[in-house]
């Protein structure tokens, strides 16, 4: 019997073929064979230096951040570790926590790689 991939939106094994679909019982998500593919390519970001960032990489803020719906601001040379990347519609890949600050989403282009 063929092996069925796992699903790409909540990793379930039980996933089952109808017609040219694969579907999963558990959150109902949809999508064919051929898109799986499409699906496996690694989400990249680039930093403001063009250099390719990863989860788990340090960054350097290289811009005074004010932070929405607060009055604090987070300032030039503040390092970041352990970021981790998101896909986000509004251009906020990069998901963190800054001392001080708090969880933040900040956007590549205000970032070096350290």
């Amino acid at each position: 019997m063929e092996q069925l991939p796992n699903c790409p939106k909540c990793n379930s094994e039980y996933t089952y073929e109808d017609g040219s679909l694969l579907i999963c019982p558990e959150c109902a998500h949809e999508w064919s064979a051929d898109q799986q593919s499409e699906e496996e390519v690694e989400f990249t970001v680039k930093d403001s230096n063009g250099e390719t960032l990863r989860s788990g990489d340090d960054v350097t803020i290289i811009k005074d951040l004010k932070v929405k719906g607060s009055s604090s601001v987070v300032k030039v040379g503040t390092k970041i570790k352990n970021i981790r990347l998101v896909e986000s519609a509004i251009d906020h890949n990069i998901d963190c926590k800054i001392p001080g600050v708090g969880a933040i989403k900040i956007t590549p282009k205000f970032v070096k790689k350290s």
